[in-house]
């Protein structure tokens, strides 16, 4: 009966260090499928990020142009304004005078008050 009792803790303790052994060895594969499943979610989420980056590269570039052209097209505008005003002065000096005086007047009011 002796013999049978060890026989049967020898075999129970090979069993055990077998399914320690899978188990481990299941553990590994587990930690190995999600390393790579990060691996490729961090691929993808780079790719995105780069694509993001350049479409909002691409955006930033179109709205500086954009800028560009309004303020080149405010100042020619300014530019031709100001050129009427002093043509305008040249012809009727005395009319811009008094305008300019006029101006000066009620601007002076609206400040004090």
């Amino acid at each position: 009966m002796n013999e049978t009792a060890s026989d049967t803790d020898v075999n129970s303790e090979s069993k055990f260090e077998a399914g320690k052994a899978h188990a481990k060895q299941a553990a590994e594969e587990i930690r190995a499928a999600a390393e790579e499943k990060a691996a490729q979610l961090r691929s993808v989420a780079e790719s995105k990020a780069s694509e993001y980056r350049a479409t909002a590269e691409a955006k930033a570039q179109e709205y500086k142009a954009k800028a560009g052209e309004t303020y080149e097209q405010v100042r020619n505008r300014a530019h031709t304004l100001q050129e009427e005003g002093e043509a305008y002065v040249r012809e009727n000096p005395l009319r811009g005078v008094l305008t300019a005086l006029g101006v000066g007047f009620i601007l002076g009011l609206l400040i004090r008050r």
